[in-house]
């Protein structure tokens, strides 16, 4: 039996079954080997913890969350080099089901979490609400996805594509290339952390790279020269034309594995909003003598970083909003199917303890005891932050939402590989407020506001889990895990990375702010280094339909709506042209850099065999870089903490740390050393061009021609 799977899944692992005809999966059910051992659940929770904080740090940069998945699969298999018994296969499935827990709770939770901070409600929330929020809807994930198990991997067995549980299962069956990769992995993990690290914490060298940048001498702004300046100071002072990228190997990593197309359409949405929409507001705005609302100041008197913040930014948010729903919207006939699966199952679909241990799931009974006690928990956290009226309802909407959007979320991970989060946590959020805004007595905005993010972070979480969790079922399904131990030890991830993103958001918050200076709940400037665009939108969205809905910019919004439609209508990717407008520049120019080099390392070679080595090998070590990079990033940000003394500022080379007006220790750009002033991007753009080369060099030697 064992040589049958030598090399890989059988034949009819990917295809559908002919009449009588049954998959046996890598490892048959009448073999049994361990699964659950103290070490495939210690280093489970491990990368749990690990990944949920560096995901937290990437997705709350740059608004997108890196999938843990694969990578957590290579080092399960790479960490059973240093056992004298190996890990098995499955003890690999188990460690990866309860690590990549962390990358979906955290996608749920930054969606909304963050909205909290951004209007200043940070006095009504505990890590306890943030933690009972993102565990009670993992778990909610969790266990309405199990009735729908069979449904997805058998009935369903070679119909659906499932992209992200093919790749990672392939790693985990290659087994004499697992300690290879795992080596590969590590050390592009060392090399992206510790030059993220000499860079952002250290300040080691410049790598906010730009053309120009801004001075105000005898009260008026001036453009001085800087990279590539003698174009960009002339541009500067005529347009506010700035070229800008900040070299950090997180965001280039992950430019390299959204690939070139996708990479190209996040910068062309920065280029339209920086190099476009922000000159244009200038030049039209420049003479006027009146304060445009929603601006506290004449146009004329803004950087360009106060005009996007204050009116592009706003477009970018209604254009993120309509790519949403035009999301869901595209997913009509899924979410109709999927409506039909969820009810049928729950009908009397189920199916329980199977006669082989393979098509083994939790009982009924315990699903049912499971789902009891979150709903209790779910209603008791309730009243507590709104009373029993309001906690019934938001008990009911929740819950119902969740059995419906978390079946679409399987189905859409399963067809597409991608899940409409930000549209259907749009949608929970519009329908809890407008549900809570009638029950909410005068002047209690506030406390729907918080309930209402509440319920929000809990759908969201549940439907982010649920569409990973299929993932997770899918992969132990073709190697053959048995499905009960997958579902109970899933728990344990989503609890420890409920505990870890909620951490990871508040020392954030505590390092950098989600905010700038001078915000308030009536305006909220966004911090451009943390810009956490998606809880920005629903900051935006509740405080529109609860608090002020007059005086919120919807002009602005509904110039954003038609951008993203017009974009649907010539087969553009709204959402991801929406992202690119609403993010800083200097964020997603990097995105370019690794999309261009990976079309330059895939089509180094007109071989199919050896385009398809280097284009994996690039994956892994682009991987490497995002999750060495955004761990680091964490790390960094708990160096910058107040509460610990700021030890950031005992590490800093170029750039020292002063006390600002608040009593905090920040760094002082106009005290740098004078290397750093004068080289310091010069520095920068010759290490990012040596770790472009080092990737295109290690990415060929996968295959030689």
């Amino acid at each position: 039996m064992e040589s049958k799977h030598a090399h890989g899944l059988p034949p009819n692992a990917y295809t559908p079954l002919k009449a009588g005809e049954r998959y046996v999966p890598f490892i048959p059910a009448s073999q049994v080997i361990p699964e659950i051992t103290v070490r495939s659940v210690i280093w489970g929770v491990i990368m749990a913890i690990i990944f949920s904080f560096g995901a937290a740090y990437l997705g709350l940069k740059i608004g997108q969350v890196f999938e843990a998945a694969i990578p957590i699969a290579i080092l399960a298999v790479g960490l059973s080099q240093i056992y004298k018994r190996k890990n098995t296969i499955l003890e690999n499935v188990i460690i990866q089901s309860i690590g990549s827990a962390s990358g979906v709770v955290v996608a749920g939770a930054i969606f909304v979490l963050p909205a909290f901070y951004i209007l200043q409600l940070q006095a009504e929330i505990t890590l306890w609400h943030t933690f009972l929020a993102a565990f009670i809807g993992g778990s909610i994930g969790v266990v309405f996805l199990i009735p729908l198990r069979r449904y997805f991997m058998v009935e369903q067995h070679g119909l659906l594509p499932f992209p992200e549980a093919t790749a990672t299962t392939e790693i985990l069956t290659s087994g004499e290339a697992g300690g290879g990769q795992a080596k590969t992995l590590l050390i592009s993990m060392l090399v992206g952390g510790i030059y993220d690290f000499l860079a952002d914490v250290m300040h080691t060298w410049n790598f906010h790279l730009t053309s120009a940048y801004q001075v105000v001498e005898n009260g008026v702004i001036r453009w001085k020269s800087q990279l590539l300046g003698s174009v960009g100071s002339f541009l500067g002072e005529k347009f506010r034309l700035v070229w800008k990228l900040d070299a950090v190997t997180a965001i280039f990593g992950l430019g390299y594995i959204i690939g070139l197309k996708y990479s190209a359409i996040i910068t062309a949405g920065s280029v339209l909003s920086f190099l476009v929409l922000v000159p244009a507001v200038y030049f039209f705005g420049q003479h006027l003598d009146v304060v445009i609302a929603p601006g506290t100041k004449l146009i004329s008197e803004m950087s360009e970083l106060e005009i996007f913040g204050i009116y592009v930014q706003k477009i970018g948010i209604g254009a993120i909003a309509m790519a949403g729903i035009l999301g869901i919207l595209k997913f009509g006939k899924v979410i109709v199917s999927s409506l039909r699966i969820g009810f049928q199952q729950l009908v009397g679909g189920h199916h329980e303890l199977g006669s082989e241990r393979t098509d083994q799931d939790m009982s009924m009974k315990t699903m049912l005891i499971i789902l009891g006690i979150l709903i209790i928990l779910l209603f008791l956290f309730f009243i507590w932050i709104s009373g029993t009226k309001i906690g019934l309802v938001g008990l009911l909407i929740v819950l119902l939402l969740s059995f419906l959007f978390t079946t679409v979320a399987a189905y859409a991970i399963a067809i597409v590989g991608s899940n409409p989060v930000s549209g259907m946590t749009l949608i929970t959020l519009i329908i809890t407020s407008l549900v809570l805004s009638t029950m909410i007595a005068p002047g209690k905005e506030i406390q729907g506001m918080v309930i209402a993010l509440i319920m929000g972070c809990v759908v969201c979480t549940a439907l982010a889990t649920s569409g990973a969790f299929v993932t997770d079922l899918k992969i132990g399904y073709w190697l053959g895990a048995t499905p009960r131990n997958q579902q109970r030890w899933k728990f344990l991830g989503v609890f420890f990375s409920a505990i870890s993103v909620g951490l990871a958001i508040l020392i954030i918050h505590k390092a950098y702010g989600f905010t700038l200076p001078g915000s308030t709940f009536e305006n909220p400037i966004p911090n451009p280094n943390v810009v956490a665009p998606q809880g920005n939108l629903m900051a935006t969205v509740i405080k529109s339909l609860m608090s002020d809905p007059a005086g919120q910019p919807w002009l602005l919004y509904g110039i954003g709506a038609l951008i993203a439609i017009m974009l649907e209508m010539i087969a553009i990717p709204p959402l991801a042209f929406a992202l690119g407008m609403y993010l800083p520049i200097q964020l997603n120019m990097p995105l370019l850099a690794g999309g261009l080099l990976s079309w330059v390392i895939i089509n180094s070679s007109k071989k199919e065999a050896v385009k398809n080595a280097r284009r994996e090998r690039g994956t892994l070590i682009a991987s490497g870089f995002i999750a060495g990079g955004a761990i680091m990033g964490m790390i960094g940000a708990i160096l910058n903490l107040d509460l610990i003394g700021t030890p950031a500022r005992f590490i800093s080379i170029g750039v020292p740390f002063g006390l600002d007006e608040t009593g905090r220790w920040v760094p002082q750009l106009a005290r740098a050393a004078t290397y750093y002033r004068e080289y310091g991007q010069l520095i920068g753009l010759l290490t990012f061009v040596v770790l472009c080369a080092w990737m295109y060099y290690a990415a060929k030697k996968a295959a030689r021609e």
